[in-house]
């Protein structure tokens, strides 16, 4: 992906099939399921791809084992379905992980097992694996470090793991593969409505160089999440609040706090909420929270009350008892849930099910949802949008799509098994220019290669955008990623020919960013 490219693509073409506002899940989703139908694609980013929510997740491809005990048995069917169509799409990126609940009731036992024993009958053909019960030993056996005292055995079951950021920019580069244009950097300013009052096209600035584009569209879709209301309101001012945002945070621990490949799953905490703690990049994410928020941000922040739940939490199962010392990062994103319509209903009540609404100008909003649900949310926006914009009917094909990247058996002893098929293209620089193979930062893996690459071919602008999103050394350690912050920025500045000045100020900046991952 180019973006220079892609940026004259948008100064040629007169008039666009679809433009999607928003580079997340959902309008990557979007993306994909349009220049896939064959349609004239643009899809406009006010950000790095993913900079949101749709890169700050639990790292979880799942049907939703606790909306099973809401009782939302179709959002769970979608999921189960969605879950298995991603393990086969996107293999390099998604993986089958064991979860373990681990028992300390004597009714735990019968009742998780028959409720997962319902979950894998609703998988079918797509499930991961089954669930069973098993022993104290056995649990103790895949997790040592869980606490032995009142436990009464456990239930093992199986769900998806994944890289979000990393499946981003695959969707973004399958859509290019596609004929797609995705951009990022590209703020929409405003709408534009025809004599009769209908949306016809949008305004946009290049954030880079404050270029203005008038553009004309025959539909135009919102998937900006939980900045869908403001969007909104460019169409209708006085347009009611869609989007309720509910803030989840999760801590990194060293994978010392979880011994052994199984994750833990605690299905009810003290005040009613999931928690999970997940082998990630030889790392543990351990969330979430649910906490519902006023104000919207591209960088919202875990509040105090929120790490120490979390902390708490996980003493209360775990041999060693983490403190906020040990915690390598935090992170903070905002779910944007559908607004609730009953006062008063709490966020892990309301539905993660999808809406596709349409207004009476022809804006074609997609709000709710999550990441598992990504490639079906397209499917049924496209469907709609196809009709508003007065489109040929052409069939989804993206359910037995391979992604961007796509091979079928990785080494997953190599980090670069991520970048699944391109990861060859990355070898054969390293192989040609020796010093390319250089350590950004010890003891991590990542090479002064993947910086050029993500430069040349995942359209990375920001020292950040690699850190973050393409190699997620922010998440994963963000003291460490400030070390690897200066040759990062000097390796990005000759790619994009920026000079040292420029340097100096993403180091500066992201050195702001990242302190705010790291706890005091």
């Amino acid at each position: 992906m180019n973006r220079n490219v892609n940026i004259d693509k948008l100064r040629q073409n007169k008039e666009w099939d679809v433009i999607i506002i928003g580079g997340g899940a959902t309008g990557l989703g979007c993306g994909v399921e349009a220049s896939t139908r064959g349609f004239k694609t643009l899809l406009l980013e006010q950000s790095d791809f993913a900079k949101g929510t749709s890169s700050r997740s639990t790292k979880l491809v799942h049907g939703g084992v606790r909306y099973l005990a809401q009782g939302d048995v179709s959002l769970v069917l979608e999921a189960l379905k969605e879950r298995g169509l991603l393990r086969l799409n996107a293999p390099h990126l998604v993986r089958n992980q064991s979860f373990i609940i681990p028992n300390y009731d004597w009714w735990g036992g019968p009742f998780y097992t028959i409720g997962l024993k319902v979950y894998d009958m609703m998988s079918g053909k797509l499930g991961l694996g089954p669930s069973e019960h098993i022993s104290t030993e056995s649990v103790m056996k895949a997790i040592p470090n869980l606490k032995k005292e009142g436990l009464n055995g456990g239930v093992i079951y199986y769900d998806g793991q994944f890289d979000d950021a990393r499946l981003a920019i695959n969707l973004a580069q399958t859509m290019e593969d596609n004929d797609g244009t995705p951009i990022n950097y590209m703020k929409v300013t405003g709408l534009h409505k025809d004599h009769k009052g209908l949306i016809n096209g949008l305004h946009a600035v290049n954030i880079e160089t404050q270029e203005k584009f008038n553009i004309k569209a025959k539909v135009i879709i919102n998937a900006t999440g939980v900045f869908t209301d403001s969007i909104i309101q460019m169409d209708e001012p006085e347009s009611k609040r869609t989007i309720i945002p509910s803030q989840g945070v999760h801590i990194i621990l060293d994978k010392k706090f979880l011994q052994g490949d199984s994750a833990i799953m605690i299905p009810r905490t003290q005040d009613g909420r999931v928690l999970f703690a997940v082998p990630w990049h030889d790392k543990v994410v351990v969330g979430t929270t649910d906490t519902l928020m006023e104000n919207i941000s591209l960088e919202p922040r875990a509040l105090p009350e929120e790490i120490d739940f979390i902390l708490d939490t996980a003493g209360q199962y775990l041999t060693y008892q983490p403190k906020r010392s040990d915690v390598l990062s935090v992170f903070a994103g905002l779910r944007p849930l559908a607004a609730p319509d009953e006062e008063g209903e709490k966020t892990k009540e309301i539905s993660r099910s999808h809406k596709v609404s349409v207004s009476p100008s022809g804006l074609v909003s997609i709000t709710g949802g999550k990441w598992t649900t990504y490639r079906k949310m397209g499917e049924d926006t496209l469907d709609k949008a196809i009709m508003v914009g007065g489109l040929e009917d052409r069939p989804s094909v993206t359910a037995q799509m391979p992604i961007h990247g796509y091979v079928k058996n990785i080494d997953e002893l190599n980090h670069l098994h991520f970048y699944g098929s391109d990861a060859l293209r990355i070898r054969n620089m390293v192989r040609e220019n020796p010093d390319l193979g250089e350590l950004l930062v010890y003891p991590y893996p990542y090479m002064k290669a993947e910086v050029i690459w993500a430069v040349r071919e995942e359209m990375a602008r920001t020292v950040e955008d690699f850190l973050a999103r393409r190699i997620r050394l922010l998440l994963l350690d963000a003291r460490q990623s400030i070390e690897a912050a200066p040759i990062v920025a000097q390796i990005m500045g000759e790619e994009l020919g920026y000079r040292r000045r420029w340097q100096k100020e993403q180091v500066e900046m992201y050195t702001t960013l990242a302190k705010e991952y790291i706890l005091e």
